[in-house]
């Protein structure tokens, strides 16, 4: 990370909305700052589009006066129960803010704000790389204001609170979940004071919304290795009290000298290798759930030592409740997990037998769209650490994908639907809804699935006529010819 000195970082916002807030801030008379994760970015030379400016002042007025200058292509949005406004200006958005000292509340993350200095303001910041400033006034501009050597922290990689931790998470607990995040993100590394007050006040994240907590969650779900924020959230215990399910993998039991793997680390090392072959956040929640049952499921049998029987079937279960209550989306998304952490020993169950037809017409049709997904989680699956295993794992898998694209061109079993329905055969032997018609349809599927029978209309005609025969049923009406 390179240094920058006043003139380079004069030059880093020699672009026209920035002149353009120098002109209403000097015309106004107020210092004016930018602040935050912008200046941070500048310095680490990342992308951002988030731009925070402070005046000591009314922001709001700011605000106000720079979209007049700026005229008709500028949108003004005003907060003022926040004491805030946003001006949204040729694809960029700039948020003002009067420069403020907070106090909070022990049962509130909402602090009572009163107008204060830049120094107030810079006190109340999160982090010491959150809490840089560089001037706008035309007088000193490009002068970086930095009272808790946040540069330092950022050419050391380290994530540390201006002021005591414990005050700053007690105040706002929500800035734990923030401060694992930049950790993650940044990969950088939470300073020793600063990470033992996570642990000490790990309880007070319990004011925090789901929203809140699921949001910043998320954003360290999408990080390159996902592994490095939830290794730090649970060592400091937040884990545990966000996302138990996933904690409680932690854990190694040992008996008569035999040992499972832990599979909190598997886990982890599932999720980071799902998530450097996709950004699909769902995809990558699959990968950190699909093993939630085995705690439940465990058990120890002297002929074979610890099993899991069953923790797909028992995990599937359990995601529509962590989903509900961690405030995710109880749509499709969460309906595409389940069936991948129920569906995700599918494969590897095939892959470490004989590949059958049957068994891969089976997983398609259960899989449908998704079949992909579930295969490259599958594959992430096999960390076993006996290289020769894994080689012959991974080597069955090519085989399921081929026959996968094979049996998907033939039969034409993904999201297939029986060629004779329900309705039909209800007709064709003047039946109400009854169990016989389930039976018939589902002889039908197992017949095509099993590959007795083509997924071609007439042959699936023929074998529903000769099963309803054998169960005593009379036809009445000939089937309509497609």
């Amino acid at each position: 990370m390179k240094i920058l000195t006043q003139e380079e970082l004069k030059a880093k916002i020699d672009q026209e909305i920035f002149a353009r807030i120098t002109e209403t801030a000097d015309e106004l008379g107020r210092e004016c700052y930018l602040v935050g994760g912008y200046v941070r970015d500048l310095f680490l030379e990342r992308p951002t589009n988030d731009i925070d400016v402070v005046v000591v002042g009314s922001g709001i007025e700011m605000a106000e006066a720079l979209a007049a200058k700026l005229g008709r292509g500028a949108h003004l949005s005003v907060f003022r129960n926040f004491g805030t406004a946003q001006v949204k200006w040729r694809g960029m958005e700039v948020e003002f803010v009067g420069a403020r000292k907070e106090s909070y509340t022990h049962d509130s993350r909402k602090p009572i704000v009163e107008d204060g200095t830049l120094e107030d303001d810079q006190n109340r910041r999160d982090f010491t790389i959150n809490a840089m400033a560089v001037c706008l006034n035309r007088s000193r501009l490009g002068e970086l204001v930095d009272p808790f050597d946040g540069l330092l922290d950022l050419q050391d990689g380290i994530i540390a609170t201006p002021l005591d931790p414990d005050i700053t998470f007690s105040d706002d607990p929500l800035r734990m979940m923030r401060c694992v995040r930049f950790a993650a993100q940044l990969r950088f590394v939470i300073e020793e004071e600063t990470f033992e007050a996570l642990g000490r006040n790990r309880e007070r994240i319990k004011i925090i919304s789901a929203e809140r907590t699921i949001d910043e969650l998320n954003k360290i779900m999408r990080t390159g290795q996902p592994s490095r924020g939830l290794v730090e959230l649970h060592r400091c215990g937040l884990l545990a009290i966000i996302l138990p399910e996933v904690a409680q993998l932690d854990c190694v039991e040992t008996r008569n000298g035999r040992s499972h793997k832990n599979n909190f680390y598997h886990t982890l090392e599932v999720l980071d290798t799902v998530a450097s072959q996709s950004d699909n956040l769902y995809l990558r929640w699959a990968a950190l759930l699909h093993d939630i049952g085995k705690p439940r499921s465990k058990r120890w049998e002297p002929a074979v030592g610890w099993t899991f029987h069953n923790h797909n079937f028992l995990g599937e279960k359990m995601i529509a409740p962590l989903f509900r209550r961690m405030k995710l989306p109880m749509d499709d998304r969460m309906k595409y997990v389940r069936k991948l952490v129920g569906l995700h020993m599918r494969p590897i169950a095939i892959a470490d037998d004989i590949v059958t037809d049957s068994a891969v017409r089976r997983l398609l049709f259960e899989a449908g769209d998704d079949i992909d997904d579930l295969m490259l989680l599958c594959e992430a699956d096999i960390t076993s650490k006996n290289e020769q295993r894994k080689k012959n794992f991974l080597q069955n898998f090519k085989t399921v994908r081929q026959k996968l694209v094979d049996i998907e061109e033939k039969d034409r079993i993904r999201n297939f639907q029986p060629p004779v329905n329900g309705d039909e055969i209800m007709h064709m032997f003047n039946l109400q809804p009854c169990q016989q018609i389930g039976t018939l349809k589902s002889a039908l599927k197992d017949a095509i699935l099993d590959g007795l029978v083509p997924n071609e209309r007439q042959a699936a005609l023929q074998f529903v006529l000769e099963k309803a025969r054998t169960m005593g049923l009379q036809l009445c009406h000939p089937p309509v010819e497609s």
